[in-house]
């Protein structure tokens, strides 16, 4: 899905009395960053993020947040009446708790955006006020762990299903649910996923380290690299590996490119860098095999060959060292999260 030239997606986060500020602001900085920080740390360029999050409560006067952070609005309910997203991060309160009349302004306003056109979502227990708000009469829900239970006695005509990490429901699956503490990554993510595409969903999860199972964080790493480099020769060769680094001589291509002696191109090539010519071919070639890995199911020989490396074994062997797991087990951990992503952006 392209996003270029498109207004921004608006997502309102909900601030109140109650809410969570990790969580809150831990959304805003991901979806602020969607596309905007893998440019920037990955291609050294700026770019906007298509996503633009505004925290939003009943008016403009600060929120106490329920561990006493200061959370300053953007906008009061009457000020960003039709936003794209509604997005109620957790909230701070204990099972069972009565909580009548203390948040019917957010309540109604839910209600009155969900009715609009509005995808409502909630984190953790933010589900509590899509329950008052009665969006989740007959659908199928989640929540943290420890209150679903109980939201099933208080809302019986809702089926509660704590296990699952993402529940989405509703008419046009316009209501979306995490589940319990960190699943508002998950949220996080499919929020991306479905309004601005899967592959910009999974540089945040690289980016970002979101997983929790026992992958190395450098499975998610990609090379950071400057095509602008303060060294024009060495950026006319950094130019013509990014399109060459299958051939088999792509260094001493590149040397033939510079017209500089081999060593002195070694060292202007490390110094402008930070990597040694053959260390950045690899490199080059692990990212395109990595994409491959993600977006096909073509046979790990095939990736290597298709990358450059005659010798598949090698190639695993490389990929293990540089990405702390093996080829299959990275397609297993990044191919089954491309194909979910990929799902979801073909909702929107």
């Amino acid at each position: 899905m392209s996003t270029e030239n498109l207004k921004p997606l608006v997502v309102a986060l909900l601030a109140t009395s109650a809410s969570t500020s990790s969580t809150l602001f831990g959304v805003h900085d991901i979806l602020s960053g969607a596309r905007r920080d893998w440019e920037l740390v990955v291609n050294g360029r700026e770019r906007a993020s298509p996503i633009q999050p505004v925290i939003v409560a009943r008016d403009l006067h600060a929120v106490a947040a329920a561990n006493g952070v200061q959370i300053q609005p953007h906008a009061g309910f009457a000020d960003l009446p039709e936003p794209d997203v509604v997005c109620i991060t957790d909230m701070m309160v204990t099972p069972g708790q009565d909580l009548a009349g203390l948040f019917e302004p957010e309540v109604r306003w839910i209600r009155e955006r969900y009715e609009a056109g509005a995808t409502v979502t909630a984190a953790c227990t933010g589900a509590v006020l899509l329950a008052q708000a009665g969006l989740l009469e007959g659908q199928e829900a989640t929540s943290h762990w420890a209150f679903c239970e109980l939201l099933g006695r208080q809302y019986p005509t809702t089926r509660w299903v704590p296990e699952k990490a993402l529940v989405t429901a509703g008419v046009g699956q316009r209501l979306v649910m995490a589940g319990s503490g960190t699943s508002w990554h998950t949220l996080a993510l499919y929020l991306i996923a479905r309004f601005v595409g899967a592959e910009v969903a999974i540089q945040v999860a690289r980016l970002n380290v979101i997983d929790w199972s026992s992958t190395s964080p450098l499975a998610y790493a990609a090379m950071s690299h400057t095509a602008q480099v303060e060294d024009p020769v060495i950026a006319r060769c950094q130019e013509w590996a990014a399109m060459h680094y299958q051939s088999e001589s792509a260094v001493a291509s590149m040397v033939k490119l510079s017209g500089l002696a081999e060593r002195t191109f070694q060292r202007r090539f490390a110094r402008a860098t930070g990597h040694t010519p053959m260390d950045y071919v690899h490199t080059l070639r692990l990212e395109e095999a990595k994409q491959l890995l993600e977006t096909t199911e073509i046979p790990v020989e095939a990736v290597a060959l298709d990358v450059g490396y005659q010798d598949a074994a090698f190639f695993a062997r490389l990929f293990k060292r540089k990405v702390c797991v093996t080829p299959a087990q990275y397609r297993r951990r990044f191919g089954a999260l491309a194909r979910r992503l990929a799902s979801v952006a073909a909702q929107g």
